[in-house]
């Protein structure tokens, strides 16, 4: 069931991507979060999850018009960057609080979850049957291994799941591309999902269907830990064979987003943690 139409209120540019040193592999302190936001963090810290925090909400350009400088491992002008177009949030219904502001202790994201998706960079080939509108539980359950997609399908109609949104792209240089935005009545449950179902901590837990085995992905890094989601990141391990994937959850309040980057011969790196990033401000 679709959110309610926004309202006319002028769309908020995201704010800009946060300088991520090399040396940053473990999140920075920052202002103390809410209770229930500590307690899940110290319990996913105990199963050794590497968890990072998201950028928060302001005002600035996407990812095309920033400095090389302002981009993780970036050493010149074609490493290898996606050129996305300019990114901002989608308008609210009127009275409406962004989900990780005072007044959302509840962290309920009240846009359109699709209009929270990350569009296809310049150069790329839109898939047909995840074009940014809401797909089934059926063919986003068939990322996973073919033994687990009952239970998980079993476990979203259990979950009190509202709706699932998708949009998927193949690169010029052959990388193929899913995002999924899982949006669920309460944090609770989308964390319940995360948790208990996907088993999403130190391994990426369900396998994927063609990628039995990932682990956390070593080039990832970060220095920013402003709270507003968690990044769950792993790249395949070689011998990956035919091709290697890259998966990453981002855990924002009721949503949960899956990303998928898939390649013959090895996914580059850059493009798909600039995709990570840029999705988790649209959640932010």
């Amino acid at each position: 069931m679709p959110v309610g139409a926004a309202s006319a209120a002028t769309a908020v540019a995201l704010p800009p991507m946060p300088p991520l040193p090399p040396e940053a592999l473990a999140p920075a302190q920052s202002a103390p979060p809410k209770d229930r936001r500590v307690l899940r963090a110290l319990a996913r810290w105990t199963a050794a999850v590497l968890v990072f925090g998201a950028v928060g909400t302001g005002t600035a350009l996407g990812i095309t018009s920033l400095e090389r400088t302002d981009v993780p491992g970036l050493e010149t002008r074609h490493d290898g960057r996606w050129d996305y177009p300019e990114l901002s949030l989608p308008a609210l219904p009127s009275g409406s609080p962004r989900p990780f502001t005072e007044s959302n202790e509840a962290e309920v994201h009240h846009a359109d979850v699709r209009e929270l998706l990350l569009p296809a960079p310049a150069g790329a080939t839109p898939d047909k049957r995840l074009d940014g509108g809401w797909t089934t539980v059926e063919q986003y359950v068939s990322e996973y291994d073919k033994d687990r997609r009952k239970d998980l399908e079993q476990a979203l109609a259990d979950s009190a799941l509202r709706h699932i949104a998708a949009r998927g792209w193949t690169m010029p240089d052959g990388t193929v591309s899913r995002v999924y935005l899982l949006r669920f009545t309460s944090v609770a449950y989308a964390d319940a999902f995360l948790d208990y179902e996907l088993e999403v901590g130190a391994v990426p837990g369900a396998a994927l269907a063609g990628s039995p085995e990932s682990k956390l992905d070593k080039e990832w890094d970060t220095s920013d830990s402003s709270g507003t989601a968690q990044y769950y990141v792993y790249a395949e391990s070689k011998p990956y064979g035919a091709k290697q994937v890259r998966q990453a959850y981002l855990a924002a309040g009721d949503t949960i987003a899956l990303l998928l980057h898939e390649k013959k011969g090895g996914t580059a790196g850059i493009p798909f943690h600039q995709s990570v990033i840029l999705q988790s401000q649209l959640l932010g």
